[in-house]
């Protein structure tokens, strides 16, 4: 057996040369590296675009789990001074889709280690998950194609809980989120007569309050509903010209598909009302589409008896978070179960610019999700 991998120097390498959605050409070569060297009984590239799939075991009968790590990371500028400080600007690892990877690493060690008699554990490391678009990548990639799954799994790290906590929810752990542009079409004019033209400026202010005015951000009632504006731009910088086109971003989410979709036909029938009212075109177009992460109950269950066997506390909220994850498509599609991993009560916020994956979670998340894995192909 070779020499184990230092999975803390791996996680900051890849925390040193980040790439975001769609272009981990270069992450995905690094970690096929180790992966190789760990001799699955099968590896996949290049799947769902820069995608990898190492699967253990010979056993294509027996049971089939999952494990789903992500690539990716973000266009943030990083303004941390360590060593291993990101070489790319403007792009850094401020999910801890570096530390994800690392653990499921960890994960084909063990398994190389003692290779499953019974059964295949299959581990991706997938792409473009902060865009919403990898997962529907990789589903769709012909490879993929009749593979049946009994199990996935994945794991977000969570600042702001005690390190090594397991937080388990549940129905849906993510939010079903969507993203949506309202794009205004009217007429430039002279800006010293803005009565001939059609200046969208009155109909974006006019949805935009609309649009905020229908949310209920109560992360802790039943009917959440949070609208935000996370771009605007209107005309040009040429102080002679009325603008004459306007676009506005919001992303939306609830905790269900359903009541999401109400939300989004509010918000279109609002901008629809508000151009016909200024006699500008109109057109709404979604985008970074996440399905709501729904868990089933028996997955939740192995999650806890695994975080019970390993040591690890554990942590069961009553409502989802917030935020969107491309994984609900493999929920919707295999049984399955996202849990959380404490990273840390001091620790920055995800996305924050000064945020860093703790290295003392990787072990953390290897134990509990081998405890799991093993657990489930011994069923």
């Amino acid at each position: 057996m070779s020499a184990p991998i230092d999975l803390e120097a791996l996680r900051r390498e890849l925390h040193a040369h980040p790439e975001v959605s769609g272009q981990e050409r270069a992450t995905a070569a690094r970690i096929a590296q180790e992966l190789r060297a760990l001799q699955p009984d099968e590896l996949l590239t290049a799947v769902g675009g820069h995608g990898i799939l190492a699967s253990f075991g010979t056993d294509p009968q027996g049971p089939q789990v999952l494990v789903r790590c992500e690539l990716d990371a973000l266009p943030i500028q990083e303004v941390n001074t360590m060593a291993h400080l990101s070489t790319a600007p403007g792009v850094s690892h401020k999910c801890g889709h570096d530390g994800h990877a690392a653990m499921v690493v960890g994960l084909a060690e063990k398994l190389a280690e003692q290779r499953p008699g019974k059964g295949q554990c299959h581990l991706l490391f997938q792409p473009a998950e902060e865009n919403g678009a990898g997962a529907a990548a990789v589903l769709a990639d012909p490879r993929m194609q009749g593979r049946k799954f009994g199990l996935v799994l994945a794991l977000h790290n969570l600042p702001g809980y005690p390190m090594g906590s397991v937080v388990v929810c549940k129905g849906a752990f993510t939010a079903s989120v969507n993203s949506l542009v309202i794009k205004l079409a009217g007429r430039t004019a002279h800006a010293a007569e803005p009565e001939h033209g059609s200046n969208p400026a009155m109909a974006i202010a006019r949805i935009m309050e609309g649009a905020l005015a229908l949310q209920h951000n109560d992360p802790e009632g039943d009917h959440l509903r949070v609208v935000t504006v996370v771009h605007v731009c209107i005309g040009s910088p040429d102080y002679g010209i009325a603008a004459g086109y306007g676009e506005l971003h919001l992303t939306v989410r609830c905790w269900n598909d359903e009541e999401l979709r109400e939300l989004e036909q509010e918000i279109e029938q609002l901008a629809r009302n508000e151009a016909r009212r200024h006699g500008l075109g109109v057109q709404v177009d979604p985008c970074f589409t996440f399905k709501a992460n729904r868990n089933a109950d028996a997955a939740v269950e192995r999650v806890i008896q695994a975080a019970k066997a390993t040591g690890h506390a554990v942590i069961q909220r009553e409502h989802p978070f917030k935020w969107g994850e491309d994984f609900g498509l493999f929920t919707a599609r295999y049984p399955g179960c996202m849990f959380g991993l404490g990273a840390g009560e001091d620790q920055p916020a995800l996305h924050n610019p000064d945020y860093d994956f703790p290295d003392a979670l990787i072990p953390h998340g290897i134990a509990v999700f081998e405890a799991a894995v093993r657990d489930f192909l011994a069923s």
